[in-house]
């Protein structure tokens, strides 16, 4: 098997819903993996920073598909990394919809450009818990305009279910790459995880053939589709399965066989 990139989803595939830490001996193998020439790419709805505190010990030696595709980072350090790709939202689209969003009794709006979120209207323990939990770079405006960059995600946050939310915003603004992103989320981006991981190959000179990917959800199907090498995890849905049948319990199971293979 010929890898030169594997792209794999971060909640419910390498790390367990109900877990928040990654497995151990991760960071040796992807430092394994870069030795023989393979990249190891995270694939996640999370921001460009929170991806890299998470992988902080190797961050510089990764790509990161970010913001569920919407914006993908090359290898580098935070702030000098290449952007290889980015879908914007159109603008006027965009504050309509972060507009609905934060109309919604009980709901959050948060709108994420390359590198920052931003939010406005919102209690401050809000921008706190993103801050601190999720590891999110935040910045607070006084308008939805004087947000100064592209859109490239807007997400609502539901603590009562995102089930209601998507009934109410999806009939108009599902065309915007609509995914339920955890049992408190959910998401609108301008791209999905098959367009990032194809701006990320063609950003590297990349084959898609060359690539390994792992998920475990509906919004990791355009990744899976794209990659030649595609791994679902044997949790997932059974409708999933049915596309996908090459599955594994575990990812570092299959990355360490990746690793004596080369």
């Amino acid at each position: 098997m010929s890898i030169k990139l594997i792209a794999c989803d971060i909640d419910g595939t390498l790390i367990p819903y109900g877990q928040v830490g990654l497995p151990q001996g991760l960071f040796p193998l992807i430092r394994r993996l870069r030795e023989r020439g393979i990249l190891f790419c995270p694939a996640s709805g999370r921001q460009y920073r929170s991806l890299r505190l998470l992988f902080e010990p190797v961050a510089e030696e990764m790509a990161f598909v970010c913001e569920n595709g919407s914006v993908v980072f090359g290898p580098g350090q935070e702030d000098a990394a290449p952007v290889l790709s980015k879908s914007p939202i159109p603008r006027p689209d965009a504050l309509a919809l972060a507009g609905e969003i934060q109309a919604l009794p009980g709901c959050e709006a948060l709108i994420s450009g390359e590198r920052v979120s931003y939010v406005w209207g919102c209690e401050d323990s809000f921008i706190r818990y993103m801050e601190e939990m999720e590891g999110n770079r935040m910045q607070r405006v006084e308008r939805l305009e004087d947000i100064p960059e592209d859109v490239v995600k807007i997400s609502a946050w539901c603590p009562g279910g995102p089930e209601e939310p998507m009934a109410v915003l999806g009939p108009r603004w599902g065309k915007y790459h609509m995914a339920v992103a955890g049992p408190d989320w959910l998401d609108f981006g301008g791209g999905d995880k098959g367009v990032g991981l194809r701006g990320l190959c063609a950003g590297l000179g990349i084959a898609l053939k060359e690539v390994a990917a792992f998920g475990d959800n509906w919004n990791d199907r355009p990744m899976l589709e794209a990659a030649g090498h595609p791994w679902l995890m044997a949790g997932a849905d059974p409708e999933l399965k049915r596309l996908f049948p090459q599955q594994c319990e575990s990812v570092l199971t299959v990355l360490e066989e990746l690793v004596a293979e080369e």
